[in-house]
């Protein structure tokens, strides 16, 4: 592998990394989205919710004084506040269709991205250049089931808050959402950076051919 490509696969690899465990993060944390209710009168319990791909948490918060940024029934953490006493009141799996199918697709894009991380460092040996684009490839679906299984969740919340069966009413994305976000950007930009730089070397001159291009010093 050519030293300006190895710099570039090396840059590529880091960013990669930095997407890797964003994906993580937002796999394996419930903070995709905060629901609250409509909040009647003060002095009174209400029932908020946040929930990633596995789980949903409800907390009973008991209401003293109106939320100055309007969010209803929350925040949903401990602000550090006195407006607020928050009880952890519920914790459980919330099984539907969308969330399964959310955390099905989350698992294929956990796959490409151990199969992409395979190929690149196999890339890096003596001779093994052509692993660069399979890897780029797997990447690129990587970033495509993430961006695929965040649709999923938003559809997933627009269901829950449509629905007659719940008491939510409001919601926001919260910092799990724009971790899966920020992984489907970085993950599916390095993946075609890989595609590009596996291309082969091109001619410098018009009347230079392929054949008579410089081949790749061996390492």
């Amino acid at each position: 592998m050519l030293e300006d490509k190895k710099t570039k696969v090396k840059i590529t690899f880091l960013i990669i990394l930095v997407g890797v465990s964003s994906m993580l993060a937002a796999v394996v944390t419930d903070h995709w989205a905060v629901l609250s209710p409509r909040v009647e009168r003060l002095n009174t319990t209400c029932e908020a919710a946040h929930f990633g791909l596995w789980r949903l948490c409800k907390k009973s918060i008991f209401i003293m004084e109106e939320d100055p940024q309007g969010k209803g029934c929350g925040p949903i953490s401990l602000p550090g506040e006195g407006h607020y006493m928050l009880r952890l009141t519920a914790v459980k799996f919330h099984i539907s269709e969308y969330n399964i199918s959310a955390a099905a697709i989350a698992i294929f894009s956990l796959a490409f991205m151990t199969l992409g991380s395979l190929c690149l460092l196999g890339a890096f040996g003596k001779g093994r250049d052509y692993l660069l684009r399979p890897a780029g490839m797997f990447f690129a679906f990587a970033g495509l089931c993430t961006v695929i299984s965040v649709e999923v969740m938003r559809q997933s919340v627009k269901r829950m808050i449509d629905s007659d069966e719940t008491i939510w009413i409001e919601y926001y994305y919260s910092w799990s959402f724009a971790c899966a976000c920020a992984a489907f950007i970085l993950l599916f930009l390095s993946g075609i950076s890989l595609l590009v730089i596996s291309m082969p070397h091109m001619p410098r001159n018009p009347w230079e051919t392929c054949m008579d291009a410089e081949p790749e010093p061996a390492d």
